[in-house]
C-alpha cells in the first residue's frame, strides 16, 4: 500500500492557543530554545539548533542534517531498529517502490520484512518509514524495492521513549498567502525585532499581517475596513511511546504525540466591514517544519503544520476600531493506553487584555485572528486542532425626536461591549496504523469555548445629514 494511503498517528496537538484562562487546566511550562547563531528574518527552512535542556538527550535537525536511514531487519525478531549506512536514494509515494543504496556496508541493501526509517530526504521530504515487500533487484543508484507503511512496534519494539525537542524558528518554513505578511523571528543570543521595533522573545517566529477587508455597501470612505495584528508562536514537540505490553501482539502499552508552547497575538479591526464575507476564512500565511527526534540512532519524524487566518462576522451596520490580545502557554495532544484508548490532552493558561475601542451605530461584528494546525509521523495528517480567538463587538441603539435628511433635532443612543473569547475544535483522524491502533472513525477529541466581557460604553449624538455616531470608552 503506498504511503499517501495512509492515515497514521496519534493525536497531538493544538498548535495555538486558548485565550482567556480558566477554561483548562494549568498550562505546560515553555522552554528557550537552544543557542545557536544571529539573528535573522526567517526567509526558509535552515539548519536548527540542538534542543534545550529540557530535552538534551533529542535533537531537532532538517533534512540537511540526517539522510542516513535505521533499519529494523526482519531476522533480527523483537529487535529494535539499528543504525546503518543505507540511504533512500528515492521514494515513489504513489506505489511505494524505492531505491536504497547500499552505502559503504558490505551486507546486502534490505532484505524483504526489513523496516526501513529515514529522515527527511527529497523524494520523501516528511521522511519515510516502510517494510519490504519485494526485492526488485540492483539498479546503478542501489537496490530496488516494493514496500508498504510499516509502524513504530516495528520500529522500535518493545523499546520505551519520551522525548521533548524544541522547534528552532529558523527551521520553520513561511509562505505568504495573499497578504502582506511579514515574518520575522530569533535564535541564539542575538536580537531580532518585528516590525515597529517589536521584540520577537527568544526561540519564537512572529507573523505580521495586514490586509482590507471587504467594507460595507453605502459605507463612506472614511469607514474603510482593515485588518492587522500578529501570531507568535514558540512550538515544542512532544514524543513518547511505551512498545512493551505483554499479551498484546503488536500493540503497544501507551503513546502519546503533542504540542506545547507559548503563544502570543494581537490583531485589530477597523472600518465597516461588509456582511458578504460572513463565514469566509481568508488564510494569510502556511508554515510548516519536519523535526526529526533521534530515538537512539532512528529518525522518528514529526510533521508540523500551521495555516493562520483571519475571519470577520459583520453585519455590515456597526463602524468599529477594536483591538484584542491573548498571550500564554497551552499544551495539546493524544495520548494512548491500552486500558483507555485514545484520550485528549487539552491545557492551557492565557490571558485576555483589555481592549481600548470605539464603536459608530448599532449592530454586531466579530473578528478573529486563529490558526489550522495538524501533527502527523511521517507524512500523516493525523490531529488536526482550530484554534480561533476572536474579538466581539454588540451595539444596540434607539433613536430619539426626528431627523431629516439635512438634519434634525433627532439624537440616537448606543450601548456597546466588547467581548474576547475563544474556540477550540480537534479531531484525531481514522486508521492510526503507525501505532498498531487503528480506529475505523475519526474521534472529534475535544470542543472548547470561553468568552467574557473586555470592553463596553455608551455614547448619544445629535445627527447631522448622515446619521453616525461615535463612542468610546
Amino acid at each position: 500500500m503506498p504511503k499517501n494511503t495512509r492515515n497514521a498517528l496519534i493525536p497531538a496537538l493544538a498548535a495555538t492557543a486558548l485565550l482567556l484562562t480558566g477554561c483548562s487546566a494549568a498550562g505546560a511550562t515553555g522552554t528557550d530554545a537552544a543557542a545557536g547563531g544571529g539573528v535573522e528574518p526567517v526567509a526558509g527552512t535552515v539548519s536548527p539548533s540542538p534542543s534545550d535542556k529540557k530535552a538534551a538527550n533529542s535533537t531537532a535537525v532538517t533534512a540537511s542534517k540526517a539522510t542516513s536511514a535505521a533499519v529494523a531487519h526482519a531476522s533480527d525478531g523483537d529487535e529494535p531498529a539499528k543504525k546503518s549506512s543505507l540511504k533512500v536514494t528515492s521514494y515513489d509515494d504513489t506505489n511505494g517502490r524505492a531505491v536504497i543504496s547500499n552505502g559503504t556496508s558490505s551486507r546486502s541493501a534490505v532484505a524483504v520484512g526489513d523496516v526501513v526509517a529515514s529522515a527527511p530526504v527529497p523524494s520523501a521530504p516528511e521522511g519515510l518509514l516502510v517494510k519490504v515487500t519485494r526485492v526488485l533487484g540492483a539498479t546503478d543508484k542501489g537496490t530496488k524495492v516494493d514496500t508498504e507503511p510499516a509502524t513504530l512496534h516495528e520500529l522500535l519494539g518493545s523499546g520505551e521513549v519520551n522525548k521533548t525537542a524544541s522547534v528552532d524558528p529558523s527551521a520553520i518554513e513561511v509562505k505568504g498567502l495573499n497578504a502582506d505578511v511579514e515574518v520575522s523571528g530569533k535564535k541564539g543570543s542575538g536580537a531580532t525585532f518585528g516590525p515597529d521595533g517589536a521584540k520577537v522573545p527568544l526561540g519564537s517566529l512572529r507573523v505580521d499581517v495586514s490586509d482590507s477587508v471587504q467594507t460595507a455597501d453605502g459605507a463612506s470612505s472614511s469607514a474603510k475596513a482593515s485588518i492587522k495584528g500578529y501570531v507568535e508562536l514558540a512550538p515544542e514537540i512532544e514524543f513518547a511511546y511505551d512498545g512493551d505490553a505483554p499479551g498484546s501482539g503488536d500493540n503497544p502499552d501507551s503513546a502519546y504525540l503533542g504540542l506545547s508552547g507559548d503563544w502570543t497575538s494581537q490583531w485589530e479591526l477597523d472600518g465597516q466591514a461588509s456582511a458578504a464575507q460572513k463565514g469566509t476564512r481568508v488564510p494569510f500565511a502556511e508554515l510548516h517544519t519536519d523535526v526529526v527526534i533521534y530515538v537512539g540512532p532512528v529518525p522518528v519524524v514529526v510533521n508540523l503544520g500551521y495555516v493562520l487566518y483571519y475571519q470577520v462576522d459583520a453585519d455590515g451596520k456597526v463602524s468599529v476600531k477594536v483591538s484584542q490580545s491573548a498571550t500564554g502557554d497551552f499544551k495539546a495532544g493524544g495520548s494512548y493506553s491500552r486500558t483507555k484508548g485514545w484520550t485528549p490532552v487539552n491545557e492551557a493558561d492565557m490571558t485576555a487584555t483589555p481592549v481600548k475601542s470605539s464603536v459608530t451605530a448599532a449592530g454586531n461584528v466579530k473578528a478573529t485572528l486563529g490558526a489550522e494546525a495538524s501533527v502527523g509521523l511521517y507524512g500523516a495528517v493525523d490531529l488536526t486542532v482550530d484554534v480561533a480567538p476572536y474579538a466581539r463587538v454588540s451595539a444596540t441603539g434607539r433613536g430619539t425626536g426626528t431627523s431629516g435628511e439635512s438634519g434634525g433635532s433627532g439624537s440616537a443612543v448606543v450601548a456597546w461591549a466588547v467581548f474576547g473569547g475563544y474556540d477550540v475544535t480537534g479531531t484525531l483522524n481514522a486508521h492510526l496504523s503507525v501505532f498498531s491502533t487503528p480506529i475505523d472513525k475519526s474521534i472529534r477529541l475535544f470542543t472548547v469555548h470561553g468568552e467574557k466581557q473586555l470592553d463596553e460604553g455608551a455614547g448619544t449624538i445629535t445627527p447631522p445629514k448622515n446619521p453616525t455616531l461615535a463612542a468610546r470608552r
